[in-house]
């Protein structure tokens, strides 16, 4: 499955809010890779799956990304 995700670093928290795009905020600073680490840990967290399913295909730079969850077939809009 492919996502939008819209990620705001330096948040005093971590969430995910489901929508189009996905709005997650990481407590991670947007230095040295850290937010894009802590999105993946955040959105396999979310869709209980290994870190390593989940892989941030465009957007390493930008705040505006795509990310593949590899092994989920439709999108999980609530727990």
């Amino acid at each position: 499955m492919h996502i939008r995700v819209h990620v705001t670093p330096g948040s005093s928290r971590s969430d995910v809010v489901p929508g189009d795009p996905w709005r997650v905020h990481v407590h991670a600073r947007a230095t040295d890779g850290r937010a894009n680490e802590e999105l993946v840990h955040v959105l396999a967290a979310w869709f209980h799956v290994s870190p390593a399913r989940v892989h941030i295909v465009e957007g390493h730079t930008a705040r505006d990304k795509r990310v593949e969850i590899v092994g989920i077939d439709t999108p999980k809009e609530s727990l």
